[in-house]
């Protein structure tokens, strides 16, 4: 029987090889779409819907009436949100339902179903998702989600992330596994923190006003919540908290 690997493949390619190959997706969006998903959950969310386009948000807010509206555009709520996609804003969506749209975290959960199964994943539940990602027995992919609209874009915070992860499985890692070593040397000798703020989206965040985000993204299980997308929406794919017993 083939050994299960874990692999680390960024963006659109991560996203068609977990879907492609039925394989298990965790999408990584350490800046700040994953941990604000995922503290969302642990803050008492019900559920989230994430849709890929501000207007599908807005539309789904008609069919959703009691939902609150979070996520961001260039970093910051588009018009009408009740909230950005801060991980430290989560207070208000205890018992509530979200819907949740990003500039590149949700689609690129979008662009996983069909896969094994897709969750979101960062520093802030690593232990959490990777036990969950691997209870399926198949490969996994590990998917740094880059910047939707510049395939270019340097994501070292979201490689960082998902490295990470992969450290909490203990797993061999097969695709990305020279990017893998490299980053947890790197890991290892500057530590999660220093690199989330020196990574190029960093800089964008405190352009917006928004520096306080960076150190919070970058802490370590800090919760158990697990958002794993469980169903198809004509709008995007509804997520619910699958936290493992035993974290």
């Amino acid at each position: 029987m083939p050994e299960i690997q874990w692999h680390i493949i960024e963006g659109a390619a991560g996203c068609a090889h977990a879907r492609e190959h039925g394989l298990v997706a965790v999408v990584v969006d350490a800046l700040r779409a994953s941990a604000t998903a995922a503290l969302l959950f642990d803050a008492g969310a019900t559920e989230i819907l994430a849709v890929r386009e501000v207007a599908e948000a807005r539309t789904a807010r008609g069919e959703f009436s009691d939902a609150l509206l979070y996520g961001e555009r260039g970093g910051l709520p588009p018009e009408g949100f009740d909230f950005g996609n801060s991980p430290r804003t989560v207070d208000a969506a205890r018992g509530r339902r979200i819907i949740f749209t990003t500039t590149t975290g949700a689609g690129r959960l979008v662009d996983c179903w069909g896969a094994e199964a897709a969750y979101m994943g960062s520093t802030v539940n690593a232990a959490a998702v990777a036990r969950a990602a691997a209870r399926h027995g198949k490969d996994v992919v590990l998917i740094p989600a880059g910047l939707m609209s510049d395939p270019g874009f340097n994501a070292q915070e979201d490689w960082v992330a998902a490295v990470v992860i992969a450290m909490r499985s203990s797993s061999v890692i097969g695709e990305g596994a020279d990017a893998f070593a490299a980053w947890r040397e790197r890991i290892e000798a500057e530590g999660i923190e220093p690199l989330f703020q020196t990574a190029p989206h960093a800089q964008k965040l405190r352009c917006a006003g928004l520096e306080d985000d960076i150190p919070f993204c970058a802490r370590t299980d800090i919760t158990a919540a697990v958002p794993q997308a469980v169903k198809r929406h004509p709008l995007g794919l509804l997520l619910r908290n699958v936290a493992p017993a035993g974290i």
